[in-house]
């Protein structure tokens, strides 16, 4: 557990997943590709850990805010809306990244390779009348 972690409350499964990723140098034992993304909370201005699987378009990582279909966004999707600058644990790296939500087509096209990859993603999407957000991850430049 790092400093990050000490005083952030995880569910089991969370918790578990992100302890398998940095036990094995940034890959799971179950499952795809999983990075971890850390956001600051909209609310408490705390750093906030989400395991998340991903795809990538060229350099760039693809998240998706499906939070299983329900209803509203997860809660580190609100918060990089609110503060787009996250940290990325991602193989034995970490980067800082800026997040940006994409739209229209580019959202489409990205949503579509990423349930390719996943197929569970269609299901979540036919089971909410919200849009599911995709996001993409770009690496900082190193001049900030």
């Amino acid at each position: 557990m790092t400093t990050a972690d000490s005083s952030v409350a995880f569910s089991p499964g969370d918790r578990a997943l992100i302890d398998d990723f940095r036990a094995h140098g940034g890959r799971v034992t179950q499952g795809g590709a999983v990075l971890l993304l850390t956001t600051t909370g909209a609310k408490t201005g705390e750093p906030r850990i989400a395991p998340l699987v991903y795809t990538r378009d060229g350099d760039r990582y693809v998240i998706v805010a499906s939070r299983g279909g329900a209803p509203a966004h997860p809660a580190w999707y609100l918060n990089l809306v609110a503060d787009p600058v996250v940290t990325v644990e991602v193989g034995r790296e970490t980067i800082a990244a800026r997040a940006t939500v994409t739209d229209g087509a580019e959202r489409d096209r990205l949503f579509a390779a990423h349930a390719a990859e996943f197929l569970y993603f269609v299901g979540y999407q036919r089971k909410t009348s919200r849009v599911i957000p995709v996001v993409l991850l770009e690496r900082l430049g190193s001049g900030r």
